[in-house]
């Protein structure tokens, strides 16, 4: 075996050394890159500040040459001048304008039947039910049984008054013949005074006979009297209609035992009278007068109904601070009492300016609107009058013709320039666009 060699090889020389001689190598490559990248970065700079500077001259001559901003658009309204009318609202409830109350007028008997049931239209004096009447008759019968037997007793009493009157005549003339013998001597003491006390007597008897025929025609009168009452008590059997009207309700029941003090057993609305009890605000009912025309809503009923107010009353509930209003309806519209019911009571009518209620203002110093001339707004005061649902009366402050803002805010201040939009107008940038 060979030895290995004790120096280096020549290739391991030559590696060891190449590290330097790669490093000088790579040196003047390094300085020229850098050299290189410090050119780019210098036109990338230029290239940018260039391109900024373009962009700044740019947008310089774009805000030279676009325009002015375009005023806000904003809804105006025209005043105009119309007919306006201020209602008053009023809720309630319709009632019976005068409720009669119907019941027996007398007690203890038995209902037999009842003739007319609710909603029925009655005539005065028509029977609405009957009572049992069987002890009435027998009644009656018996009162003529009593006329009869006192017109007997009168016809015996005038018989004995006669009779007795006769025997008047008879003593009398016996006295006078007494009293004329008794002067000539041929008559006693005796005789004379038997005639006078038998005169006497038969006058007498024609007295008590008298009385007699008076207490006759008294129990005559007596028996009459009760028997009207009997017929008077035999005709309210028949519960009968006091006035004409609509039946409101019914109680009366078949075999019920009625009475003057229990409940009526009818309630009557008189001539079919509706009419709504409304209550109004106190602040309200000054403006409202009898004779106003209304417009009542009631519930269930597709139309409104048109009433006058009545009446309305003098005093205003203490708790609630409200006034009641009567309104008088229609008889044939078929309502009944009970049914709720809304109320639009004309205050008051006259022509006059109108503008949207939404363009007042209302602030410290009272009450404004914002009015459009030329594109610029300005306030004016105004002092307001009557209101609909359409709008509100300009007493002063404005003239028929001109614009307000319709719905004013706060947004806007007197001086501000605006494009008014008039409803039902096309604006200027509609009408540019095609169709």
């Amino acid at each position: 075996m060979s030895a290995p060699a004790d120096g280096p090889s020549p290739e391991t020389s030559e590696t060891r050394k190449s590290p330097k001689a790669s490093r000088r190598r790579r040196w003047p490559l390094a300085v020229v890159a850098l050299a290189a990248a410090a050119a780019g970065a210098y036109a990338f700079q230029n290239e940018i500040g260039a391109l900024t500077g373009d962009l700044r001259t740019g947008s310089a001559e774009a805000a030279v040459t676009a325009e002015p901003p375009k005023p806000p658009s904003i809804t105006v309204a025209r005043a105009t001048r119309r007919e306006i009318a201020q209602t008053l609202v009023a809720t309630g409830t319709l009632v019976a304008r005068d409720e009669i109350l119907v019941g027996p007028q007398i007690d203890g008997f038995r209902l037999e039947a009842w003739l007319v049931e609710v909603g029925d239209r009655v005539e005065q004096g028509q029977v609405l039910a009957r009572l049992d009447r069987d002890m009435l008759e027998t009644q009656a019968l018996q009162n003529r049984s009593s006329v009869a037997r006192a017109d007997a007793a009168i016809a015996q009493a005038g018989a004995a008054i006669a009779e007795a009157e006769a025997a008047v005549v008879e003593a009398d003339a016996a006295l006078r013949r007494a009293e004329t013998l008794k002067k000539t001597g041929n008559a006693t003491e005796e005789l004379l005074v038997s005639r006078q006390a038998a005169s006497r007597i038969a006058a007498a008897r024609v007295e008590a006979q008298k009385q007699n025929l008076r207490a006759a025609e008294a129990d005559k009168a007596l028996a009459e009297a009760q028997g009207r009452e009997i017929a008077l008590r035999l005709a309210r059997t028949e519960v009968r209609a006091p006035a004409a009207g609509v039946v409101a309700s019914r109680t009366a029941q078949v075999g019920q035992i009625v009475g003057m003090a229990g409940a009526p057993l009818f309630k009557l609305v008189r001539d079919g009278a509706i009419e709504l009890e409304a209550e109004a605000t106190e602040t309200r009912l000054h403006s409202v007068t009898p004779g106003q025309k209304a417009r009542v809503a009631v519930a269930g009923v597709p139309e409104p109904v048109e009433g006058v107010v009545r009446l309305v009353e003098p005093t205003v509930d203490r708790a609630s601070r409200l006034g009641k209003v009567r309104i008088a309806l229609p008889a044939d519209t078929g309502l009944r009492p009970g049914l709720f019911a809304r109320g639009r009571i004309e205050t008051a009518r006259r022509e006059g300016v109108v503008i949207p209620q939404s363009a007042l203002l209302f602030g410290a110093e009272g009450v404004r609107v914002q009015v459009a001339t030329d594109g610029v707004v300005s306030d004016r005061p105004v002092r307001p009058g009557l209101s609909d649902d359409r709008g509100v009366e300009i007493v002063e402050g404005l003239a028929e013709g001109d614009e307000v803002v319709e719905r004013a805010g706060g947004f806007l201040r007197a001086g501000d320039r605006i494009t008014p939009v008039r409803p039902g107008r096309p604006t200027a940038s509609n009408a540019a666009e095609p169709g």
